[in-house]
C-alpha cells in the first residue's frame, strides 16, 4: 500500500483511554508486521460508549485460514468488521489500537477505506449478490467501482479465472448473462466469493459464511476455503466447532465474562492444539460443549 494511503483513526476520542490487551496466548507482538498480511495490536471497538472489544493482540499467519471462535455476543463478527474498516460505518462505532496491512497502519491518516477494503475483503453470513444483474457484471462490478480499465477479452478471462476459483465456472458458463438471483443460495456464496476474488485482496474475511447454506453447499464452500488459502490468507468467524476443525490452520476463542463486559480474546493457538489440548479452562469448557 503506498505512503499517500495510510490512514488515522480521527473517529477515536483521545479521551479515550488504551486499554491493555488480556492475558491471552497470543503471538509475539515484537514479531515483524511487515512480514505478516495482518497484525494487529491493541485493538479496542466501541459503539459509542459501549466497549463491545478489548485490547486484542494477533497476528494472522500468510497463506493461512484463522477461525474466531467464541459464544454469541462476544464481539467476533465486530472484530471482524474492524479488520477492514467497515465497521466504523455504523453510526457512533469507532476503534482506538492498530492494525496493521504488511506494517502498514489502516487507521493512519490519509488512508482510503475503500482502498483497503478491496485489499482486505469480506465475505457476509447471508450471499448477497446484485440478485439483478448478470453473474458476469457481478464480478466485473469490483473491478469497475474501482475505475479498473479493462479490455473485452480482459474482462472475459477476469469471470472466468475469479469464478474457477470460486469452483462455480463449470455450473455457470453457459449462463454468465442471467441474473445471479436465479442461482441456488450455495451458488450464490460462491459467487460472492468470486466476486471479492476479482480486485485480488490479500485477505479474505469471511462471516459465517455457511450459516445460510445445506450440509452440500457447506462442504464445497469449505473445500473452496482450502484451495483458497494458496492464494489469499482468510480470517473465518464460525459457530461451527466442526468447521472450525476441518478448515483452519489457527484457532482463536473470544468470550464474554459477565453481560455489559467487552469480548475478550483469550487463547490463540494451532487448531490441533486449541481442540485436544487448549491451556485456558474457558476455552476447554467452550470446545467441549460445557457452556456457549
Amino acid at each position: 500500500m503506498d505512503d499517500d494511503t495510510r490512514v488515522e483513526n480521527t473517529m477515536a476520542s483521545e479521551s479515550e483511554p488504551t486499554r491493555s490487551a488480556p492475558n491471552a496466548k497470543t503471538p509475539s507482538a515484537e514479531a515483524s508486521d511487515a512480514a505478516a498480511p495482518l497484525t494487529v495490536r491493541d485493538l479496542n471497538c466501541f459503539y459509542g460508549k459501549h466497549h463491545a472489544v478489548d485490547g486484542v493482540n494477533i497476528t494472522f499467519p500468510e497463506n493461512s485460514v484463522t477461525a474466531l471462535i467464541g459464544p454469541s455476543g462476544c464481539g467476533k463478527s465486530t472484530f471482524l468488521r474492524s479488520l477492514n474498516r467497515m465497521h466504523e460505518l455504523v453510526p457512533y462505532a469507532y476503534n482506538t489500537g492498530e492494525v496493521h496491512l504488511y506494517g502498514t497502519n489502516i487507521f493512519q491518516r490519509g488512508a482510503d477505506p475503500v482502498v483497503i477494503r478491496r485489499a482486505i475483503g469480506m465475505v457476509f453470513q447471508r450471499p448477497n449478490p446484485f440478485p439483478t444483474r448478470s453473474i458476469a457484471d457481478n464480478i466485473l462490478a469490483g473491478p469497475k467501482f474501482n475505475r479498473v480499465k479493462l479490455s473485452r477479452s480482459e474482462r472475459g478471462d477476469l469471470v472466468e479465472e475469479t469464478l474457477r476459483g470460486a469452483g462455480l465456472w463449470s455450473e455457470v458458463k453457459n449462463r454468465l448473462d442471467t441474473p445471479a438471483g436465479g442461482l441456488s443460495g450455495g451458488q450464490q456464496q460462491r459467487l460472492c466469493i468470486a466476486r471479492a476474488l476479482a480486485v485480488e485482496p490479500d485477505v479474505l474475511l469471511m462471516d459465517e459464511p455457511c450459516s445460510a447454506l445445506d450440509p452440500q453447499s457447506t462442504l464445497r464452500i469449505e473445500d473452496l476455503i482450502q484451495e483458497l488459502k494458496e492464494r489469499v490468507t482468510i480470517v473465518i468467524v464460525t459457530h461451527n466447532m466442526q468447521q472450525a476443525a476441518r478448515v483452519s490452520d489457527t484457532t482463536a476463542f473470544f468470550t464474554i465474562t459477565n453481560e455489559g463486559e467487552p469480548g475478550r480474546l483469550i487463547e490463540v493457538g494451532p487448531t490441533e492444539d486449541m481442540f485436544s489440548n487448549p491451556t485456558d479452562p474457558q476455552t476447554e469448557a467452550y470446545v467441549s460443549g460445557r457452556f456457549g
